[in-house]
């Protein structure tokens, strides 16, 4: 905690971006994964995001990583019967992860950091000016 909220705004909000980006990439590091049952195959995570009071002000919020979601969406089913994952019938089972969206999910998250750390730059360009005016 800083005597500065907006330190704490723009640092939250790194952090959640963080946490988006570590999602996306161990989503796009399974993306070809294959498993030889649908229970064992990859799901796709995604955090969700809450908004959290800062210093005790409900009128300045940041944010909190409250979880992260496994996908509900069922596996991808592939018959590939020389793979030796594949279940008796010659099926092995992929995550429904489109690397696409996550591609820009990527970008978006990516933004966002960026942004929030030129808010940081400023807000402390911003303080320091601040300190020096009394010199």
């Amino acid at each position: 905690m800083s005597n500065l909220p907006i330190f704490d705004v723009a640092g939250s909000a790194m952090q959640a971006q963080s946490v988006r980006l570590s999602t996306v990439a161990s989503n796009l590091a399974n993306a070809n994964t294959v498993a030889g049952t649908a229970e064992g195959a990859y799901r796709a995570k995604q955090p969700v995001f809450s908004a959290e009071p800062v210093q005790g002000d409900p009128a300045l919020a940041g944010v909190q990583v409250t979880e992260v979601r496994e996908s509900d969406a069922a596996p991808i089913r592939r018959y590939d019967p020389g793979n030796p994952l594949a279940d008796p019938q010659g099926y092995v089972y992929a995550p429904d992860v489109d690397p696409v969206a996550q591609m820009v999910d990527m970008i978006s998250a990516s933004r966002s950091y960026q942004a929030n750390v030129e808010v940081f730059n400023s807000a402390k360009e911003l303080a320091v000016a601040t300190l020096s005016m009394g010199r």
